[in-house]
């Protein structure tokens, strides 16, 4: 229900708009897809084994390695196209949790108000004051290094997100007179909060999901390169930017160049169409 509303709110829209930003939700959706694809097809589209050595150390970019190969002797192309499976899991799961803790809370706080409100306001409003990526590393060295870890630091930084957003659009929402006519005909509050409140602030869900994920990618990335994310031999993307750094000294530039492309282009991926849906799904960006 929830996502058959989202879909059908941005083909909606979609109808009447046409601008730049439309072509940039496209071009970003079919990014991220690549990527999707790239990390489903891994096991198919992968010419080495990722944590297996495949030839000489540091051989430059060739026929044989496209990428070519980084201290170990490990194929960078096929650690890439694994570590995809790596981000893509690490951002989902941060995003999906996130999102189902911070809309129910901020939903509740924001109809109900009073104690209750100011009460979670303020401990959410303690979390947002901290930079994400100095919470996301204090959390990552209280849980350890590994996936469910990363992914659970990254949920704690983003779910104030999620609550101020739907708190305040809460607050708006419940003062419309459908919402005041539901109360009089005697429609309980899960019922006025999920049935009436809820599906006028889905629009701006999307938006959020996508513009965190971007962030998402960056900041496990940042954790894998200061050595609080996925450990060896597990190929990730910011774990082996770490690892080609030194040898950029040395004009050895490619075992860190194509994990940072990669990084760089799932964020761009993200972020692009993050801000095409901006434009799609904001009624006052749309009448501009």
């Amino acid at each position: 229900m929830l996502f058959s509303s989202i879909i059908s709110s941005i083909l909606r829209r979609l109808k009447f708009r046409r601008g730049v930003k439309y072509y940039f939700t496209f071009i970003g959706f079919a990014i991220v897809l690549s990527f999707v694809l790239m990390a489903l097809l891994a096991s198919f589209i992968s010419p080495y084994n990722p944590v297996k050595r495949a030839g000489a150390p540091l051989e430059s970019p060739s026929f044989k390695f496209p990428m070519g190969t980084d201290g170990l002797g490990r194929d960078i192309l096929s650690r890439i196209i694994h570590g995809t499976r790596i981000v893509l899991r690490i951002t989902l799961l941060s995003m999906t949790l996130s999102f189902l803790i911070g809309v129910p809370i901020g939903l509740l706080s924001g109809y109900l108000g009073g104690k209750l409100d100011s009460v979670i306001s303020l401990f959410m409003d303690s979390l947002y004051a901290f930079p994400g990526l100095v919470l996301a590393i204090a959390l990552a060295v209280m849980l350890g290094p590994g996936e469910i870890s990363m992914g659970m630091s990254l949920t704690v930084v983003y779910i104030p997100t999620y609550f101020r957003m739907v708190r305040g659009e809460a607050l708006s929402v419940k003062e419309n007179l459908f919402v005041e006519a539901a109360k009089a005909i005697g429609a309980k509050d899960r019922t006025v909060m999920f049935k009436y409140i809820l599906p006028n602030i889905i629009p701006s869900l999307p938006i959020i999901l996508s513009l965190n994920a971007a962030d998402a990618v960056l900041t496990a990335a940042a954790l894998s390169f200061i050595g609080l994310g996925i450990t060896a031999p597990t190929p990730d993307w910011g774990f082996d930017l770490r690892m080609g750094y030194p040898y950029l000294t040395s004009k050895i530039w490619w075992p860190s160049t194509f994990p940072g492309l990669m990084i760089v282009f799932l964020t761009l991926g993200f972020s692009l169409f993050g801000e095409g849906l901006t434009e799609i799904l904001n009624p006052r960006l749309v009448r501009r």
